[in-house]
């Protein structure tokens, strides 16, 4: 039987992708207490970015509200991998979301809405969360948006999670 996160995810014709890992020396989450802390999630889909560029510059609103919900779907694959299943999520506490723009671009707010409204599409008054939309010169691989996010999990155990993920070191 699914989960009534799952369902909602099938509702909104959304299909997690295999969470990536780390493309650097780092893990993709950390769980500590029954906190968890993602990695930055680029705008990733069929292991390709999905937009590339400046806000303003190479991308709109629209295609930056695009890039911003797909990190969110990472975002997502990311927590199921962490948790195992989506509806440990108690609380979405913050997402930080980092939007490389041209200067003069100032609607990293709005650029930031396409994570938070699927976000809250997914996980209902759970996905509700504080937030910082800041405008940065360059991400990594050129990606437009990047994300990364605090979460609360409930069934934490104080030993649960301490060795999951190695990321091979």
């Amino acid at each position: 039987m699914s989960s009534s996160t799952e369902t909602r995810l099938q509702q909104l014709g959304i299909a997690l992708p295999k969470p990536h890992a780390g493309a650097a020396m780092y893990v993709p989450w950390v769980k500590t207490g029954n906190l968890l802390f993602t990695s930055g999630q680029l705008p990733l889909k069929d292991g390709r970015l999905k937009a590339t560029g400046l806000l303003g510059e190479h991308l709109d609103l629209a295609e930056g509200q695009e890039a911003a919900r797909w990190c969110a779907v990472n975002l997502l694959s990311q927590l199921r991998a962490a948790l195992g299943d989506l509806d440990r999520v108690q609380r979405l506490i913050k997402i930080t979301v980092f939007v490389a723009a041209a200067n003069g671009f100032n609607d990293h707010h709005l650029v930031a809405n396409g994570a938070s409204e699927l976000l809250a599409d997914v996980f209902g008054f759970k996905g509700d969360h504080a937030r910082s939309a800041v405008g940065v010169a360059g991400l990594p691989m050129n990606a437009p948006v990047e994300i990364e996010a605090v979460v609360e999990f409930a069934n934490a155990n104080s030993w649960e999670g301490l060795a999951e993920f190695s990321n091979g070191y």
